[in-house]
């Protein structure tokens, strides 16, 4: 599991660490090594790396980069340890959320100088670097983006007469209720409440207008708007019953397969599990893809732009011509087409194999509105030990979605 990082213990508990000599680089006489640590899982997603890596040996046959995959769930622990111990690798996969503790353990360098002589920067937006980026110091360059979207059973839609997606919330709960039957196996949405499922609550609470970040930038919960969205986000399985009975513990993979063998008819995700679905059900004819709807106060759809970084000087010139470039077209398409994650670079979105695909449509409207997520110390552990938790207690009937915020509050307090 994921440390529970605070800023007071942040640096504690590493005298057990023990240094990882394999990870340091290595010179061969023709070309530079160089390793790079990533959290990739999927199939689709180690074929658009194993893409990019062919792609870029081409390119640069004087740099070998050797990857290494990191289970997510013990991704920042082993980064921590590389730190503490001395054993860092060349290059990091790097997400926004992770950054301030990446930062506060100072365990990535910083790049900006490359970045502004970087030609390619112009295409990249301001809120692509705003991830990465703090006190005016650039850490890394996107890679990709997380675009949020959700896929619906269209064939499922047209049967029951449903025109289109829902844009709002209470169009999305009226299409869920219509398209659940118990008796065939088959539920409205596909929630998930088990690992990996913090963030759609976090999204939830902000959407009724509750962020744990404000404009201003305070770390905090509008109670009151949070008990809202919790009540009706957990009421869609305690109340409603448009989701399947095992969403308490539904992660990734059980909201997948349930959609793709027809026990869900809508699921939130991201676009990088485009290529998975595909690959079960018929594009534009069995599902097709649509924008997450409206909150009562907000839209909230993330653009969670995952970022590569150096964590040292050493070989700093050819691990910054690994880490841009995954920011220029060709390599951005090719991760494209076998992930499905969209190219973090604004020309290269441009580009008709992305434009002239309807069902990127929903994606590229999401650029225009999605927000970044929250990102400050210790949110990685608050949110998946305590707003997790305590959603899934409210789900199981064990905690009030009054108690569940109280508890959030309280954990949230200890990450200052």
């Amino acid at each position: 599991m994921i440390a529970n990082i605070t800023r007071r213990s942040l640096m504690a508990g590493s005298a057990a660490l023990a240094a990882a000599a394999a990870l340091a680089p290595m010179r061969a006489l023709a070309a530079t090594n160089i390793n790079y640590w990533h959290h990739f899982t999927s199939q689709a997603e180690f074929a658009g790396l194993k893409a990019v890596m062919e792609a870029f040996a081409k390119a640069n046959p004087e740099i070998v980069v050797t990857q290494e995959n990191i289970p997510n769930p013990e991704f920042m622990a082993k980064f921590t340890a590389a730190v503490v111990s001395g054993s860092r690798p060349d290059t990091t996969m790097v997400t926004a959320e992770r950054l301030a503790d990446m930062l506060a353990m100072e365990g990535l360098v910083d790049i900006t100088a490359r970045v502004d002589g970087w030609p390619e920067k112009a295409n990249f937006p301001a809120d692509r670097w705003a991830g990465i980026s703090k006190e005016g110091k650039i850490y890394g360059v996107p890679a990709f983006a997380f675009v949020d979207w959700g896929y619906y059973r269209s064939d499922w839609f047209e049967e029951a007469g449903i025109a289109g997606p829902p844009t709002t919330y209470a169009e999305f709960v009226d299409i869920a209720k219509k398209l659940t039957d118990p008796t065939k196996g088959r539920f409205g949405f596909g929630m998930r409440g088990g690992a990996g499922g913090q963030k759609y609550v976090l999204d939830m609470m902000e959407s009724f207008g509750a962020p744990v970040v404000d404009a201003e930038g305070n770390i905090g919960l509008d109670r009151d708007k949070a008990i809202e969205a919790v009540k009706f986000y957990a009421g869609l399985f305690t109340t409603e019953k448009v989701v399947p009975p095992s969403a308490p513990g539904d992660g990734y993979r059980q909201i997948m397969e349930a959609f793709r063998t027809g026990q869900t008819a809508m699921v939130w995700h991201h676009t990088g599990s485009f290529q998975e679905i595909s690959a079960a059900l018929k594009p534009g004819v069995e599902f097709k893809t649509f924008a997450i709807p409206a909150g009562p106060a907000a839209r909230v759809a993330r653009l969670a732009y995952l970022y590569n970084g150096l964590m040292k000087e050493e070989n700093a010139d050819a691990s910054w011509d690994w880490i841009s470039y995954w920011g220029q077209a060709e390599p951005a398409i090719a991760f494209l087409e076998k992930t499905g994650y969209f190219p973090a670079n604004a020309a290269v979105v441009k580009d008709e194999r992305i434009t002239g695909n309807p069902l990127y449509a929903p994606a590229v409207e999401t650029l225009a509105f999605g927000r970044l997520p929250a990102n400050f110390v210790g949110i990685a552990g608050w949110s998946e030990h305590t707003v997790l938790a305590a959603f899934q207690k409210v789900l199981i009937g064990q905690m009030t979605a009054e108690d569940a915020v109280d508890e959030m509050i309280a954990g949230l307090e200890e990450t200052k």
